[in-house]
């Protein structure tokens, strides 16, 4: 059965708009443990036959570990967006529902060469001289949780230093047990600041900020 209908390939296409670049979807399953490979796999196939320029690249985790360690991979399953560079743009489980968007939006971002983001942000951006990691816990029936997802793509796209992970919260209950989960979108950045809720571009940057500071 397909993921995606025939009829809801121009909106999706519409909605991506052209992409001037190529851009690359790396996905890493396992055959074991793995309740949704099979769902990524085939829904990012359908998803990259809309684009010609989009090329999907398929890989196990456990076979080819020496890739997943250069992207940091650690758990499946993973999708990886690069274009011209690793943009440290990173999506763990199944996007559907409302994360169908963020997908959208990442290779949007990625295909056009451009984060989207405010001059004052991408100012504040370039001030960080250190690692940041941000995780953000997501479900597939959060409206409010693209817009983080997609914000904290942004910010790893505008910096070097930034990696942007999104994570499918039922799918890792690990990870949100470590992390507290309890309500989503729920924001993790370094490891210790944190916090909940849909929010402004420029109030999200300041969060940022003030886990590195």
């Amino acid at each position: 059965m397909a993921f995606i209908q025939e009829n809801d390939k121009a909106e999706i296409k519409a909605q991506v708009g052209e992409l001037t670049n190529e851009v690359n979807i790396l996905v890493f399953t396992q055959s074991e443990n793995c309740q949704y490979c099979g769902e990524v796999d085939s829904i990012l196939g359908e998803f990259a036959g809309i684009f010609d320029k989009v090329k999907l690249e398929k890989y196990d985790i456990e076979v080819n570990a020496d890739l997943a360690k250069k992207y940091d991979v650690k758990r499946a399953p993973a999708i990886v967006i690069t274009g011209a560079k690793d943009y440290g743009i990173r999506y763990y489980g199944l996007p559907a529902g409302y994360e169908f968007v963020a997908l959208m939006n990442a290779v949007r971002m990625v295909g056009s060469n451009n984060p989207e983001l405010a001059p004052e942000t991408m100012e504040k951006l370039s001030e960080i001289t250190k690692p940041v990691h941000i995780q953000v816990f997501v479900t597939p029936s959060c409206p409010y949780c693209p817009n983080a997802v997609t914000l904290s793509h942004q910010f790893a796209m505008a910096s070097e230093l930034i990696t942007a992970d999104a994570i499918e919260a039922t799918e890792f209950p690990e990870l949100s047990m470590q992390y507290n989960v309890r309500g989503v979108p729920r924001i993790v950045v370094n490891e210790d600041h944190h916090f909940e809720g849909a929010m402004p571009e420029e109030w999200f940057v300041e969060e940022v900020l003030k886990a590195v500071n």
